[in-house]
């Protein structure tokens, strides 16, 4: 079992170093809004951060 909890913080810890590299502050405010969101059990707080993510995902259309 801590090998597991040891995996997964690895890969958390590692998708939020991409996240914040690729789409900066903005893509951690967003991706921390939405888990804690599903934390809480707030639909508004984690609809809130994944509207923001899927911005930043769609970026400008030129």
């Amino acid at each position: 079992m801590p090998a597991l909890a040891l995996i997964s913080a690895v890969f958390v810890v590692g998708f939020e170093q991409i996240v914040q590299w690729k789409y900066g502050a903005t893509g951690i405010v967003g991706l921390l809004m939405l888990s804690i969101g599903l934390k809480a059990k707030s639909p508004a707080v984690s609809s809130a951060g994944a509207v923001l993510l899927a911005v930043l995902l769609a970026g400008p259309t030129l």
